[in-house]
């Protein structure tokens, strides 16, 4: 694993200890959904369907995966391997991506405004700074813009154990 991907499942796992209590359980991802949830008050119900759906698979994900002993919880220990295993965790961030970044376009138009990328990955818990920076690697248009696949690829490169240089990893600058 590249110590790029190893500094990204530090901070993911970081974020989805949503409660600060030092492991990641069921209660974390419906805080983290709550304030996702919040924070795309103007998209379409079909939207924040996908994206609780998105959030509940990759809790199932996760503690299928992980919580070998059935406690309901899932240590930094446990956590580091699995992340980035494609083969094992590809299909769940995958529609995580896709239910995220269509999130952010609530009018449908393909497009992400900074404000409202800026406000969902703040719920998720993300510095403002990391995340103007990510924004600003993406490459907007002109009217301060992304397009929602360009999100989507986004999260799923930083997922990737073999990326390096990639736009997310602004999300671990300090």
């Amino acid at each position: 694993m590249r110590d790029e991907a190893a500094k990204r499942v530090e901070l993911v796992f970081s974020l989805f200890d949503a409660n600060g209590n030092g492991v990641v359980d069921s209660d974390d991802f419906d805080l983290m959904m709550g304030r996702v949830l919040e924070a795309a008050a103007a998209s379409d119900d079909g939207a924040k369907a996908a994206i609780r759906a998105a959030f509940r698979r990759y809790w199932t994900t996760l503690a299928t995966k992980l919580d070998a002993n059935g406690d309901g919880v899932i240590t930094v220990d446990e956590f580091r391997p699995f992340v980035l295993d494609p083969e094992r965790f590809g299909p769940t961030i995958a529609e995580f991506a896709e239910a995220l970044s269509a999130l952010g376009d609530p009018d449908g138009d393909g497009l992400i405004e900074r404000p409202l990328f800026v406000s969902l990955m703040t719920a998720i818990g993300f510095e403002e700074a990391n995340i103007h920076a990510l924004f600003d690697a993406f490459g907007p248009d002109a009217e301060d813009r992304i397009t929602v696949t360009t999100w989507a690829v986004g999260i799923k490169d930083y997922y990737a154990p073999d990326m390096a240089g990639i736009p997310g990893d602004r999300l671990v600058a300090a």
